[in-house]
């Protein structure tokens, strides 16, 4: 008999030097036509300054990056710096074995301790296993944008795509 074993996942704070890895997975992520509007991953300066400096987080085994889970803010209005836009996006190579999960666990311990009052999430709706992995750690869906925009790259250029937009509100909102 055989036996497989899981390597151990390690969750660790993202570093410059993972660029290259976070952006082969994020491509992955694109190349779906599920993730996002982005027609391609950004050069590593752009997704630095599109994301936050803190809550950047890696999924690693064996030496290899798994997935990468960030936040962007939604406003550059002061009242609104508690609030942030999640990022998960897991390798192709290993999905379903709960590296998203894992991700958005420590993404949310991360953002309380930085002072992110609410996540929020805008997915696609033919994403059913994001919209589900959001709601397992506690994301409620506050409202559906149908036609949102249209793709602009792959086989769904010129579709018009609908978005679900889901929020998670954290224990710490109204502690001060």
């Amino acid at each position: 008999m055989t036996h497989t074993s899981t390597p151990q996942v390690t969750i660790r704070s993202a570093r410059e030097t993972d660029s290259d890895e976070i952006l082969r997975i994020y491509q992955e992520g694109i190349d779906t036509g599920n993730a996002t509007f982005t027609a391609a991953a950004p050069t590593w300066e752009g997704w630095d300054t599109g994301h936050l400096a803190q809550c950047r987080l890696v999924a690693e085994a064996d030496g290899k990056l798994l997935g990468w889970a960030a936040l962007s803010a939604v406003s550059s209005r002061c009242v609104y710096q508690g609030v942030a836009e999640v990022s998960v996006y897991v390798s192709t190579s290993a999905l379903g074995q709960g590296i998203g999960s894992k991700l958005m666990s420590a993404l949310i311990t991360d953002s309380e301790e930085n002072g992110i009052w609410t996540l929020q999430s805008a997915i696609f709706p033919e994403n059913e296993a994001s919209i589900n992995a959001h709601q397992k750690h506690g994301f409620r869906v506050v409202g559906n944008r149908q036609r949102l925009a249209k793709m602009t790259y792959g086989s769904k250029a010129g579709t018009w795509r609908d978005v679900v937009l889901l929020e998670r509100r954290s224990a710490i909102t109204g502690t001060d």
